[in-house]
């Protein structure tokens, strides 16, 4: 009935049917509450709506001793009154003076141990200013779920939205027996919440005289005040729009009326949070740009992007109407000092920045006369159509060196150095520490390391201290990392000055041999490896080589580490995108003795038991299933005319017709090791890759401990030479329990794990949190991340559901990013050359084109596809720089091929592609700014 004059006697859907313990019994429409503003507080009662079912329980805690301290496990439990209503009554005398806010929220612990949270900051007391012996909290649970949370986030609360507050006038009266807030987030400057409702005190529903609600600068919550002595009750009301500008009642919030039952008594007050207005809330929609800082190009970068070429993309994000930047991580990667370090997701400290990016222009010096002497080197490594990396770290070192050994002493007594360190001394002390001796000893990996080898905090210290012969060389890293903070934050500002957002990566792993698994490496699983099952773009998997996460001891403290994380990361970013999220859920986990992701399985998972076979009359043979099938047919298919000579070198008869691999030879570690030493060459990499084959061709894993009676099925088990070779009849019933396996029986335990974990690091962050859960997505997961509020990332050529060949961002979730292409796919140019008769498809069918797909991309193409996304119902269209240069013929990247990111298929992918014009020449290319623009104002995504 949005819009409608409400009928006074409709009551909200929500409203209480009878008064909680601490309430007064429910008076006839004719008796008169008698309310005082007089007295101390004395006691507190908090009532909460909210639907329990049998095995729940309801918490409260806040930000005082009296209410837990924010601490889960000191939360106070709440009293069950109904299914739909809890309630706790407490001794407030001693919160009477304090002179501060007191903020609050609810705890939903689940009869399995899992807890989600009420989110928000806009359950709050001033206890001081509160004039009455009683306060009843009337609380609306605020699911984390709700679209409206997401603008009450950093970036929309500091840079999005900000500014769109309108003072507001309002009369408190000299008594007050109820105070209503309530938030919205999308009124636009110039309007404001109203309120009328059925009684005098609420004007009757006189629309050209509604009371009007003040929201504080910087606040969340629209507020009002009210006497509602001497009125009847229950009093039905509604929220409404109101133009200050025009003075103009515009419209009534959607829904029913709501009913207000709380009469109030002498000495006694009500406080109403009434939640949202209910206004729609899906009507904002941006646009950004992804990018890596080191594909940036600007005419002063010197060979690689820097965190000081973000000022200029962002100029020119401005100038187009973007909102966002997204890049990908940006932490130290320095492992070996080569180009391998180029990859940006096995970063050596989850905390510190990589020193690459630092802009040399910027540190303080005396005398110019050393960067002057690198301009030429920089000019050269600059026009460079791709990264050099090790060429380009090696001048930057240089003269750091250089700077820091003029600048060290006067460095180290900066007040701003000192707060950043003592803000940052837990992982930096650490960090430089490794860092020095990783140098020293000559490699990353500690468990090679002459000394020590095992952190110990008291043995760092005393190496970090300022009179050790390590120091100067330690506090190098200091120096490095300072000036990177600062330079990341000046862009920071330069983008929130400007209107436009920075979005951050964080990565699921951290490097085997950096300085978080050094540090504590009983937060991680070091002998296992995480990496994800094969996919389209990645037929054996893929193997990152990062130890996975002991949940169990994180746990203990809290998340602490992922908590920090997420602190440092609002030093910089205004959101960002968990990678892999769907590693909360469960990781993919490979044992070290393989190579190739298709050697693991999940953690967690419920492994199937052999009596499942029995019961299922399946046939079954435990070394026929756990070992590598391997037959003179097989090997003719895997190695043709090599078949004799694999046999002669790396297999044995078994006697029986078939062949098992010798033992020196029976890992693909084994075999890796092997070909190392040998001439690099495609006979040997041909046998090297048919070998892995021969030792992945299995149909079940066995479960570590549990004695040959728990097994996990090999992910692809059909594809198997092992499983073509069956009879038909097992085929069937293998592929029974292997969908069971994989698609049925792990949903409850995944979304448990997940629960487990995520609902409280959500609650510890106030940045707009997005997951990237791309692959193999457990049907748990959009339930999930839904209930907490995380954005999804919907990408064309990637659809979620197996039945689909394409996703349409038209079908996208307003909770979403939406993009046509990811740093670790080709873009839209790419793709169109990768599968013909898919582009055929999609062409058709995606694109509503009739006839023959042309065999490029053309600019009008790759338009069509951008144009898709952005009138995307999505909140985020995002866009790699490659696919919007595409709309352009002139402008676009002359080899499509060359300007894919990463090929997550390859682990030794060199990371070095770079925009071929300058930030400054983007800036200048003015009909194409122009139109970029206008698509996004079409869209309505300016």
């Amino acid at each position: 009935m949005a819009g409608d004059k409400p009928a006074g006697s409709k009551q909200a859907g929500t409203a209480k049917k009878k008064n909680a313990p601490g309430a007064p019994a429910k008076k006839t429409a004719t008796a008169k509450a008698r309310t005082s503003t007089a007295g101390r507080l004395q006691k507190l009662v908090f009532q909460l709506r909210f639907h329990t079912e049998f095995g729940q329980e309801l918490f409260l805690t806040g930000d005082h001793p009296l209410l837990g301290d924010n601490h889960p496990a000191q939360a106070l439990p709440m009293q069950y009154f109904d299914e739909n209503h809890w309630y706790l009554v407490l001794d407030a005398s001693s919160l009477a003076d304090t002179d501060r806010k007191i903020t609050y929220h609810y705890i939903l612990r689940n009869a399995d141990g899992t807890m989600l949270f009420d989110c928000g900051n806009d359950k709050y007391l001033h206890p001081s200013r509160i004039s009455c012996q009683e306060l009843v909290c009337l609380d609306t649970w605020n699911h984390a779920g709700y679209t409206e949370n997401s603008f009450y986030t950093e970036p929309f609360r500091e840079v999005l939205l900000k500014g769109h507050d309108t003072p507001v006038k309002t009369v408190v009266p000299k008594k007050t027996t109820h105070t209503l807030r309530v938030k919205t987030p999308l009124l636009p400057k110039g309007q404001t919440v109203c309120l009328l409702g059925s009684c005098g005190a609420l004007h009757a529903w006189d629309e050209s005289d509604p009371l009007l609600m003040k929201r504080d600068k910087g606040g969340d919550t629209y507020e009002i005040s009210l006497d509602l002595s001497g009125e009847d009750f229950p009093i039905a009301y509604k929220y409404g729009v109101y133009d200050t500008a025009e003075k103009t009642f515009l419209r009534y919030e959607n829904g029913n009326n709501r009913a207000l039952y709380d009469t109030g008594k002498e000495n006694r007050q009500s406080l109403v949070q009434d939640g949202w207005v209910a206004l729609p809330a899906d009507t904002w929609k941006g646009a950004g740009i992804a990018i890596p800082v080191f594909s940036l190009r600007s005419e002063n970068s010197f060979g690689i992007g820097e965190f000081s070429d973000l000022l200029p993309l962002v100029d020119w994000a401005k100038k187009t109407g973007l909102k966002m930047i997204q890049l990908l991580p940006v932490n130290d990667t320095t492992a070996t000092h080569t180009w391998t370090d180029s990859y940006p997701y096995a970063a050596i400290s989850a905390f510190a920045l990589h020193p690459v990016y630092l802009n040399l222009d910027k540190l303080p010096v005396t005398n110019s006369k050393p960067l002057q002497k690198l301009d030429a080197e920089r000019k050269k490594l600059n026009a460079l159509p791709k990264v050099d990396y090790e060429a380009v770290t090696k001048a930057k070192w240089a003269y750091i060196r250089t700077v820091y050994k003029a600048s060290k002493q006067a460095f180290l007594e900066e007040p701003a150095f000192r707060e950043y360190f003592s803000k940052n001394r837990h992982w930096l002390v650490p960090y430089a520490a490794f860092c020095y001796l990783r140098d020293q000893y000559g490699t990353v990996n500690f468990h090679q390391w002459p000394a020590y080898k095992k952190y110990d905090a008291e043995q760092v210290a005393a190496l970090a201290d300022a009179s050790s012969d390590a120091f100067a060389e330690i506090a190098l890293h200091y120096y490095i990392q300072y000036h990177l903070h600062l330079q990341l934050q000046e862009a920071n500002a330069y983008a929130h000055k400007n209107g436009v957002i920075l979005k951050g990566d964080i990565a699921i792993g951290v490097y085997r041999y950096g300085a978080d698994a050094w540090q504590a490496p009983e937060l991680y699983h070091i002998d296992c490896q995480a990496g994800a099952p094969p996919d389209a773009f990645a037929v054996t998997g893929q193997n990152w080589g990062f130890p996975t996460y002991n949940w169990e001891r994180m746990r203990e403290d809290g998340f602490a580490w992922w908590k920090q994380r997420f602190m440092q990361m609002r030093d910089y970013f205004d959101a960002f995108r968990i990678d892999h999220i769907l590693g909360f859920f469960r990781i993919w986990s490979i044992p070290m003795h393989a190579v190739e992701g298709i050697m693991g399985y999940f953690v967690p998972a419920i492994p199937v038991h052999i009596s499942e076979f029995h019961s299922r009359h399946t046939w079954f043979d435990l070394y026929r299933y756990t070992q590598p099938y391997i037959t003179d047919e097989v090997l003719r298919d895997i190695f043709g005319t090599e078949s004799e000579l694999v046999k002669g070198l790396f297999l044995q008869s078994d006697g029986y017709g078939q062949y098992t691999m010798k033992p020196e030879f029976r890992t693909q570690r084994q075999v890796e090791a092997h070909f190392q030493q040998l001439e690099k060459d495609s006979l040997h990499e041909k046998v090297k890759l048919g070998l892995y084959m021969l030792i992945s061709n299995v149909l079940l894993f066995e479960a570590e401990e549990q004695d040959g009676q728990h097994f996990h099925f090999r992910f692809d088990m059909e594809r198997t030479t092992s499983f073509r070779y069956l009879d038909a009849h097992t085929q069937h019933q293998l592929r029974e329990l292997y969908n069971d396996y994989f698609f049925r029986r792990q949903d409850e335990a995944w979304k448990h794990a997940a629960m487990q974990k995520l609902p409280s690091l959500r609650q510890a962050t106030d940045m707009l949190v997005c997951g990237e859960d791309l692959g193999l997505v457990p049907g748990c997961v959009p339930d999930v991340m839904q209930q907490l509020g995380l954005l999804s990332l919907e990408v064309q050529r990637m659809p979620k559901h197996a039945a689909d060949t394409f996703f349409h961002p038209r079908n996208a979730p307003y909770l979403s990013v939406v993009t046509p292409s990811t740093h670790d796919m080709s873009t839209i140019r790419g793709w169109w050359k990768e599968d013909r008769a898919q582009i055929q498809l999609f062409y058709n069918r995606e694109l509503g084109e009739t006839g023959e797909a042309p065999a490029d991309c053309e600019a009008w193409i790759n338009r069509a596809v951008v144009v898709q996304h952005l009138y995307s119902p999505a909140m985020w269209s995002v866009f790699q720089l490659q696919d919007l240069l595409g709309m352009d013929e002139i402008l676009r990247y002359p080899n499509a091929e060359e300007e894919r990111i990463n090929v997550p298929a390859n682990p030794q992918h060199y990371w070095q592609y770079r925009m071929h014009l300058t930030l400054e020449k983007l800036q200048q290319q003015s009909h194409f700014n122009t139109q970029l623009s206008q698509l996004l104002k079409d869209s309505g995504r300016v």
